[in-house]
């Protein structure tokens, strides 16, 4: 059974020589994301059902104990817990033949790569983690046909700390797909 979060899923120590090229795809039409989750993502998110079976355990004695309401409370908390953790390895950007699709923790933005402008990969303060906290890294920035700009990736993100390499693929595979179907 394929994991949709590890599709990228391949020998890190390959040399760039034998590695095959990000494209063409077996199915381009499918939603994929171009790189693997990285060790903050993976670990926050096993932490958080760690902390969900612990509440699911307390449902279950406090059920025993014989307050209802307390132990469909602690189940709900729970479930919350495993949605969100499930929706944290699903952070990230995804691409297929249709266009480029950013998936946050609480939404999802889908555009056609025709809106998608030049990805470029530049030299400016970035967010570490996420937090308001900024450092000096590297961003994946898409300029926008309308315009604008936007940080797809950085390389101080959860899924890129400490992974320079990783980013550099991720973010050549990004522009690979936005030159091939941008056409």
């Amino acid at each position: 059974m394929p994991l949709p979060f590890l599709t990228a899923d391949r020998d890190l120590d390959v040399d760039d020589r034998t590695a095959a090229p990000p494209l063409p795809h077996e199915a381009p039409e499918r939603w994929r994301r171009p790189y693997r989750p990285g060790p903050w993502r993976v670990g926050i998110s096993a932490v958080a059902l760690l902390l969900a079976s612990f509440v699911l355990l307390s449902a279950m004695i406090i059920g025993f104990a014989g307050s209802l309401p307390g132990a469909v409370t602690c189940v709900v908390l729970a479930l919350i817990v495993i949605g969100l953790a499930l929706r944290l390895l699903r952070v990230g950007v995804w691409v297929s033949a249709q266009g480029l699709r950013r998936v946050g923790l609480i939404g999802t933005v889908t555009e056609p790569w025709g809106a998608t402008g030049a990805l470029r990969t530049v030299q400016q303060p970035v967010r570490w983690l996420g937090l308001p906290r900024t450092v000096q890294g590297q961003a994946l920035i898409d300029r926008r046909v309308s315009g604008q700009s936007r940080v797809l990736l950085t390389d101080h993100g959860a899924d890129f700390l400490s992974r320079p390499e990783a980013f550099e693929r991720a973010a050549d595979v990004l522009e690979a797909w936005a030159a091939e179907y941008r056409r």
